[in-house]
């Protein structure tokens, strides 16, 4: 197999130098485990077709700062920033939990031209070259409990937003918005 050629989606500010949430800090060390786990992946374990959710080795939670922390009651321990049109408070990059795990939603070329986000939005699907083999949609480096969705991307994805959710059973979303809410009771996402 040939080597993979990533893309980052447009979503994705985990490479970005100042950034909320989770932050790739060593690039060509994460890019490199990242490429050894997709040699490794069955793509049958995919919800839908292309959308794969890869676990890393443990080696590879140094590459990464935790995009979350315990929340505390300080407010000189958050920041406040904007984000996707909303300013919000968040915990300071130093107040970063240790990371425990490292997963990163990659989308095959195909799968991610054929995202609903992506369809919407011409000037992306133009951006990803025929070259690009793999985009990768989201960096999620945990630490304690592992993250559900945020409570934002939660309602998103049942608008619409991903594929995914439209396979979703009921029940599975009751479990899904019960983990939402407790995970944010908490635990806060962080910013530089």
């Amino acid at each position: 197999m040939s080597r993979p050629v990533f893309e980052i989606s447009n979503v994705c500010s985990a490479f970005d130098r100042v950034t909320i949430g989770t932050k790739v800090v060593a690039r060509d060390c994460f890019r490199s485990h990242l490429e050894l786990a997709l040699a490794e992946y069955d793509p049958r374990k995919d919800r839908v077709p292309g959308q794969h959710y890869i676990v890393l080795p443990s080696a590879a939670n140094k590459t990464v700062s935790a995009g979350v922390g315990r929340r505390t009651d300080y407010p000189d321990d958050y920041v406040v920033r904007q984000h996707r049109g909303r300013v919000s408070a968040y915990l300071k990059r130093d107040r970063a939990a240790e990371v425990t795990s490292v997963a990163v939603v990659v989308y095959t070329r195909g799968a991610y031209l054929a995202d609903p986000d992506v369809q919407a939005d011409p000037a992306e699907a133009e951006r990803i070259s025929s070259d690009v083999t793999h985009v990768i949609v989201a960096v999620l480096a945990a630490a304690g409990p592992n993250p559900p969705l945020t409570p934002f991307r939660f309602v998103a994805n049942l608008a619409g937003g991903n594929k995914e959710a439209l396979v979703w059973t009921a029940d599975e979303i009751r479990a899904k918005a019960a983990e939402v809410i407790a995970y944010a009771n908490d635990w806060d996402v962080v910013a530089d």
